[in-house]
């Protein structure tokens, strides 16, 4: 069973996919950090300097009375929230990924359509093989 399990992890399509998946995380902390650093900072003060994360929904109150300053103060006193700026932030990261990845899939698609496009070299024509065959033998005079 370890000879199996050896054979299996050592495959490279195994190790293919695990390099995928560690740039596939490093990727989305870099996407995390485009949305929450450079993308939403702007539009947050386009809408008044909101800040995104801290938009949420109070559904019911917890140990401290509301009014509560952030999302973060808001969860520490037990409140019950529906976190809508949250999930705008991560709606966001998504459609950069998504959009990311099209990119990355469209580019192989072109790059295997030109593949097929590109004709095959013409067969050689009689006429061809025979000045071929002129040109060997006047090289061994």
């Amino acid at each position: 069973m370890f000879k199996e399990f050896k054979e299996f992890a050592i495959r490279g399509n195994v190790i293919d996919l695990a390099v995928g998946i560690i740039i596939g995380a490093a990727f989305g902390k870099i996407v995390d950090s485009l949305v929450k650093d450079i993308i939403l900072p702007p539009i947050a003060m386009l809408m008044g300097k909101v800040d995104f994360a801290n938009l949420y929904l109070l559904l019911s109150e917890g140990k401290t009375p509301a009014p509560y300053a952030t999302l973060d103060a808001a969860q520490k006193a037990g409140a019950v929230t529906l976190n809508y700026g949250v999930f705008i932030n991560v709606l966001i990261s998504f459609i950069i990924v998504t959009f990311a990845v099209f990119l990355v899939i469209k580019g192989i698609n072109n790059m295997k359509r030109e593949e097929t496009i590109t004709p095959a070299a013409p067969a050689a024509t009689p006429e061809d093989i025979e000045l071929l065959r002129e040109i060997r033998d006047l090289l061994k005079k």
